[in-house]
């Protein structure tokens, strides 16, 4: 044995993913140390202890230490000396960095006020302190424009919250006890894996599955027709109208739980009336859908029970994106579903975990300077390439500060964005772990510790647990975590405001003022508090300012909304308006497609994208042949904010009309150097501040 055996030392550290996903699952790190060198990360496997994940991990996160360990990992700070998006660097220091980056953000506050300064992050990390941290404090006592961070998940919320009073729902692991699982646009078995155990386990008890979605996913192939389980396939954007006819078919055919209703919801004669003209035959001329399969779903819906409906972030990213959640509250309540166990309606349980934290300890409104304008991140492209873009007027962009996301690539109308970073004008600092497509436009790039670098704290949004993550080994190079970058910028403004320079404990702390921090270090998980009887509404007492389910909204009416549940068709899609669909006939749909990478992360890594061939546009062989493509062909894909090549799959998975191109790849993996954001619609959800991602039309053919 020799001398350097004798005197390493193994040890094991658990941890948590911290993935813009709702598993949130448990892994543990073996890590090795040596006298005289630096600890190192030799495994990372899942933790068999974690109630929810149970020790699987996913194929992205089994090789997270390729991704720790990378030779193209960003180790120290850089400043450009060649044009944007060249990506040509130099090292430099942190004294020079944050020298450079506070003479540059004094100077633009200067000359055209703090609110030209706009920071820009997402949830490239959801952990508590790297989401949360410091940001908020440092932007909010600057004076910045701050950002409505509504790209993805909050428009879902907003939707139930009209119908519901708050985004509570059904924990999704109750689905063990359904007869009836409807999953209605959420493709689980590959974005949210650790659920289908649950689903699986329902179905054996004899449970039955009905997947809604406008493409043929991977989980809608593990419907069974011979057991009664059923795909339906709607076309996009057009689910309400479906839904709406549910309704009408319950209604008409006495199905509805008229105690309940009467009982625990408002608005049930106005519904009556408004859903009395949305027959299974009408809603089929929208959605495509036959009339005797709508007729059939809400008799399944209403007599096979407990009925559950499953939901997440998908279906939100469409224009009428909230009022499909909010019609979609409305059928639980037609059936009174939330009395039984098992029965109700599941999306994120953020609103479980996330009422453990105390917002105003984590941002310090108090410490905010003026009444900063606010602006949308969708908008993106428009903020950058106007002075003036955005809800509210005031100084264009001056100093763009970006962090834990990859806007380049994962924002709509993409192109814009590139011509905005391009600007001369614009001092942009990035803080990365990679050379992005976002980093190659930055004047000054910062090096980025990984999850298994920094203590934090994830709080899931697929189950009920708040986990911890500790860390595995010392920051490489000298990367810092988001907390410690505010802290060292903050000092090298010259602000002294103490609640600035919090260590990473101390915000835990007060960030969680009901959760024992010790208890949860030591654990590694606690449970949010959910009702002992499976039934989040059991006693039929919402949200609402009433306590009932409001099939009226009142206060939908007063922001100049429907008060009603209501289909308006999408402005880029068959229903909307004719001239774009007369020059761009194709819906494109941009879903989550590949296995081993997530949004943005983890394409550009040998072991990742190259697995997964590289991107391509699927269309049906009707629309292929249409065009005169074959498959294989390079086409181009085309609408009015641009353009892109990739090749042609012949696909069976989508409906003629409708194409996808999945999303996640980056500029190096085009042979144009353009991401499928190109073509996306940057139009903002009716309310909720999302974003339309999948209403965007375009046409599809041979380059020119």
């Amino acid at each position: 044995m020799t001398d350097a055996a004798l005197t390493t030392t193994v040890r094991t550290v658990q941890g948590t993913c911290h993935h813009d996903c709702p598993d949130s699952c448990g892994w543990m790190v073996t890590v090795e140390e040596v006298p005289d060198a630096a600890p190192v990360a030799v495994k990372l496997r899942g933790w068999s202890e974690h109630p929810y994940s149970a020790g699987e991990l996913c194929p992205k996160v089994n090789r997270f230490l390729d991704r720790v360990y990378s030779p193209e990992r960003l180790l120290h700070p850089l400043r450009r000396v060649g044009p944007k998006g060249s990506g040509e660097f130099e090292q430099i220091t942190w004294h020079e960095a944050l020298t450079d980056i506070s003479a540059n953000l004094h100077r633009v506050i200067d000359e055209h006020g703090a609110e030209a300064v706009l920071p820009y992050s997402d949830a490239g990390n959801q952990s508590l302190v790297s989401l949360m941290g410091l940001s908020g404090r440092f932007f909010g006592h600057m004076g910045a424009t701050k950002l409505v961070r509504a790209i993805c998940g909050v428009t879902v919320g907003a939707g139930m919250s009209k119908t519901m009073g708050s985004p509570r729902g059904l924990d999704p692991m109750e689905h063990e006890h359904s007869k009836l699982i409807i999953l209605w646009g959420t493709n689980t078995r590959l974005t949210n894996r650790h659920l289908w155990p649950t689903i699986e386990t329902a179905r054996a008890n004899g449970a039955r599955l009905v997947v809604i979605d406008p493409i043929r996913t991977l989980t809608a192939d593990a419907v069974n027709s011979a057991v009664g389980d059923q795909f339906i396939q709607p076309l996009p954007g057009t689910d309400i109208a479906m839904m709406l006819a549910v309704m009408h078919v319950l209604i008409r055919d006495g199905l509805t739980n008229d105690d309940w209703v009467a009982d625990h919801t408002l608005g049930f004669d106005e519904l009556r009336a408004a859903v009395a003209d949305w027959t299974p035959e009408r809603a089929a001329e929208v959605c495509s859908v036959d009339a005797t399969v709508i007729t059939q779903l809400a008799h399944d819906y209403a007599t096979i029970r407990p009925a559950g409906i499953r939901t997440l972030v998908g279906p939100e990213h469409h224009e009428n994106g909230a009022m499909f959640h909010r019609t979609l509250a409305c059928l639980p309540a037609l059936t009174g579903a939330w009395a039984e166990r098992g029965g109700g309606l599941s999306k994120s349980t953020g609103a479980w975990t996330e009422s453990n934290i105390d917002v105003d300890a984590m941002l310090r409104p108090d410490m905010e300077v003026g009444d900063a304008r606010t602006l949308n991140m969708s908008r993106l492209g428009e903020i950058l390439t106007h002075p003036h873009a955005g809800e509210t007027d005031g100084p264009g962009i001056h100093a763009f500060i970006n962090w834990n996301c990859n806007p380049v690539v994962t924002t709509p109308n993409a192109e814009a964005t590139r011509r905005g970073l391009l600007r001369d004008d614009l001092f942009t600092v990035v803080h990365e772990q990679f050379m992005t497509d976002t980093a190659r436009y930055a004047d000054i790039v910062l090096p980025a510790t990984t999850q298994i670098e920094a203590d934090d704290i994830v709080l899931s949004w697929g189950s009920l647990h708040i986990n911890y993550n500790h860390a595995a080994i010392d920051p490489p190079g000298e990367t810092v975590n988001n907390t410690e970058l505010f802290r060292r910028l903050a000092a090298a403004m010259g602000y002294t405001e103490p609640a600035l320079f919090d260590d990473d404990d101390t915000i835990m702390r007060e960030a969680l003022p009901a959760i024992d921090i010790d208890a949860l270090r030591s654990l590694g998980w606690l449970r949010a508090d959910y009702p002992d009887d499976g039934r989040p509404f059991g006693d039929g007492d919402f949200d609402t300012p009433t306590g009932r389910v409001h099939l009226a909204s009142d206060e939908l009416e007063a922001m100049g909304q429907p008060r009603m549940p209501t289909y308006v068709a999408p402005n880029e899609g068959p229903g909307g308006d004719a001239t774009l669909v007369a020059q761009f006939p194709l819906q494109l749909l941009t879903p989550k497609h590949h296995a081993r990478f997530l949004n943005s992360g983890y394409s550009h890594l040998p072991k990742h994208g190259p697995a997964e061939g590289g991107p391509f546009v699927e269309l049906s062989a009707e629309d292929a042949a249409h065009r005169q493509l074959a498959d294989g062909d390079v086409a181009r894909v085309w609408n009015h904010r641009g353009s892109i090549e990739v090749p042609v799959k012949i696909t069976e998975r989508l409906r003629p009309g409708v194409i996808a191109i999945p999303w996640g790849w980056w500029s190096a993996h085009h042979s144009d150097g353009k991401t499928v954001n190109a073509l996306t619609n940057d139009t903002l959800t009716e309310w909720g501040g999302g974003v339309a991602f999948w209403d965007t039309l375009v046409e599809v053919g041979h380059p020119a």
